[in-house]
């Protein structure tokens, strides 16, 4: 059976995220021969439509609002409740964001609608949708469908494919008027304490550091190490804590959740509450003096040594070889 999807396109600091387009690839999934609609927010949105378009979306709806510039739960959760109440989709996607994790709940409430929320895998089955997501702190995993009453999924970021940028794909794009009244909350001014470049939920490869690091001179090497690979820094729970880094690089069962096809775990024991956050990375690679640490459990290489001999011959290495790739 054919269905309308609707997926919510996030923009952040300026730019258009890559869960943007995996969000567009599973709604493709679930329409089947359907449509998929994207919907972005903001007032200077206009020009990701066509980005949108050409990653497999049939339509794009604009929402234009200076409430919409940046994140509120108010201001988002009412025009998104009006697009919908407009278009009236069977399903709708977001990704496992900050945005989507808190507003997914909200308009299931207001939608009488069930949630399935985490999902790293779609599957057809007889004309229905079977989702599979993480239980028990990525321990386990478990499948589930909606039988009844719209959809809506959010899906973990890196785990869903996005389709090929096609140019030649074309489609409406549409700007709808939202009514925003009585906002409650008042965004003044957004301090950003992340560091410049790849966002970390989204990283390919993630060079993360634990109290093994033994102070903020390590996360500098950490961060050499991912600029030379193109990836991001991320730390443990102990690291944040024992102010090695700010809060925003943790990851974790109370932090981030990433899925990068490579993690670096530097000087990282392996505490259950840190695997949460990183077990289903697709490759896993260990760095610490310990043996017996746990991290090396899960990890499908290991190094016995310590990080600071280790991560300087990496990013050496690593320097050299890409210098001696030819250009294209």
């Amino acid at each position: 059976m054919t269905k309308k999807i609707m997926v919510v396109g996030e923009v952040k600091n300026g730019e258009l995220r890559k869960v943007s387009f995996e969000v567009i690839a599973a709604g493709k999934v679930i329409a089947s021969e359907g449509e998929v609609v994207g919907v972005l927010f903001g007032e200077d949105v206009s020009h990701f439509a066509e980005t949108m378009l050409h990653y497999g979306a049939d339509r794009v709806i604009l929402v234009n609002h200076p409430e919409l510039n940046n994140y509120t739960t108010d201001a988002f959760q009412q025009a998104l409740l009006q697009i919908i109440d407009d278009e009236n989709p069977e399903g709708i996607i977001m990704g496992h964001t900050s945005l989507g994790k808190d507003l997914s709940p909200r308009i299931a409430v207001k939608l009488s609608a069930g949630l399935i929320s985490d999902v790293v895998s779609i599957e057809e089955e007889r004309g229905n949708s079977i989702f599979t997501r993480p239980i028990y702190s990525g321990k386990a995993f478990e499948k589930r469908m909606l039988k009844n009453g719209p959809l809506l999924i959010t899906i973990r970021p890196n785990n869903i494919t996005p389709l090929e940028i096609d140019e030649s794909r074309t489609g409406e794009v549409k700007n709808f008027t939202a009514e925003i009244k009585d906002i409650r909350t008042i965004l003044k001014e957004v301090v950003r304490k992340t560091a410049e470049g790849v966002d970390l939920s989204e990283a390919k490869v993630v060079v993360a550091g634990g109290r093994g690091v033994k102070g903020p001179e390590g996360f500098e090497l950490l961060q050499k190490l991912a600029d030379v690979m193109g990836g991001a820094v991320g730390a443990s729970r102990g690291a944040c804590d024992a102010e090695y880094c700010d809060y925003s690089l943790q990851i974790g069962q109370t932090g981030k959740v990433v899925t990068p096809d490579l993690y670096i775990a530097a000087g990282i024991s392996g505490a259950i509450q840190h695997l949460a956050g990183m077990s289903n990375s697709k490759v896993i690679v260990a760095i610490n003096k310990d043996p017996e640490a746990p991290i090396f459990e899960i990890a499908d290489y290991g190094i016995v040594r310590d990080l600071n001999e280790i991560i300087p011959i990496l990013t050496e290495e690593l320097t050299s070889f890409s210098k001696s790739l030819p250009l294209l």
